[in-house]
């Protein structure tokens, strides 16, 4: 499960007020929730998309901090997707998920990248519990 942090100065629940009809505009209905750190996300079962095989989504809400975005996208085998002559939907899931995650999180591709980049640099340079 990955998790987006918001662009600064902004808010999940003012870019997102209604977090499962943003889920099924992007991926399809949602038939399920799923626990993650305390919190119900919203499961897309049977994705629209036929590359991905399932998907989770939802909001993590810490207190005295800002929600982030959480997403866990399944996909099926490129053989399989292939086979079923579903080519063109690769460029669709990649486009629907980088899509969902700029609106959501107000951030693009490289902005996101960029930042999880730092987050690791910091964890690097923090000291190993001895």
């Amino acid at each position: 499960m990955r998790e987006y942090k918001m662009r600064r100065g902004e808010h999940l629940e003012d870019r997102v007020p209604d977090m499962e009809a943003f889920v099924e505009d992007y991926f399809g209905e949602p038939t399920d929730t799923e626990e993650y750190k305390g919190n119900d996300l919203l499961v897309v079962e049977e994705p629209e998309n036929p590359v991905f095989e399932r998907v989770v989504a939802g909001t993590i809400e810490f207190s005295g901090k800002k929600n982030k975005l959480a997403l866990n996208i399944t996909e099926r085998p490129a053989e399989d997707v292939i086979a079923e002559g579903h080519v063109d939907a690769a460029e669709d899931a990649v486009n629907a998920k980088n899509d969902f995650l700029e609106e959501a999180t107000g951030r693009d591709a490289k902005a996101r990248r960029d930042s999880m980049k730092r987050d690791v640099e910091d964890d690097a340079d923090a000291p190993d519990d001895v």
